[in-house]
């Protein structure tokens, strides 16, 4: 599988196209999107935070979660390189944003709230980012949430530990085999 139909598999997992797709397909080189890294460094502590939303959309449970693949140092990459300054803008905001709804919402922090609060306010948020993009015109910014869920979905399935455990991994296929029985239940494959 290249890179084009990871993507474009990860996009119909998420129902739509990525957010910066056109960047994760050109490699992160395209001079044109005018990206702005410029002191773009997250702190350890953004680091960290972006741990405990991603593990909050993907915990760990008889596979490991988001924090266990780094999560958040994914989406610093991803942002830092890849994102275009616009879109940079809003993921920066947004996660002041996600921690400002956590204390309307909850009347604390993201991080000091309980699990089943981070988990009520994430579904929220996601539900908000649907309605918001259902209606959006294309000239309208993307919604921050939505740029959160799909890098923690798109950086979980490619890192190891999600490949390998959450996934069915084989490192080197052997010969094609056009069909293969599926049992409900398997986990799918990732290679």
């Amino acid at each position: 599988m290249n890179r084009r139909e990871a993507l474009s598999s990860v996009a119909l997992l998420l129902g739509g196209t990525l957010i910066g797709s056109e960047m994760f397909l050109s490699g992160c080189t395209n001079e044109n999107k005018k990206i702005g890294t410029a002191g773009l460094d997250f702190s350890p502590e953004d680091i960290s935070f972006l741990d405990e939303v991603g593990d909050t959309i993907i915990p760990a449970t008889d596979t490991p979660g988001a924090k266990d693949a780094k999560i958040g140092e994914f989406m610093h990459t991803i942002v830092r390189d890849c994102y275009n300054k616009t879109d940079q803008d809003i993921f920066i905001a947004g996660m002041g944003k996600l921690n400002e709804a956590s204390k309307s919402m909850n009347g604390k922090y993201f991080l000091e709230s309980s699990p089943e609060e981070r988990k009520n306010l994430l579904i929220a948020l996601d539900k908000e980012q649907k309605d918001y993009t259902a209606s959006k015109k294309a000239t309208d910014p993307h919604h921050y949430f939505r740029m959160i869920k799909e890098l923690t979905i798109w950086g979980y399935f490619t890192s190891e530990p999600g490949a390998t455990k959450a996934l069915r991994y084989v490192a080197v296929p052997g010969r094609y085999e056009g069909c293969i029985p599926y049992k409900k239940g398997d986990k799918a494959w990732a290679t």
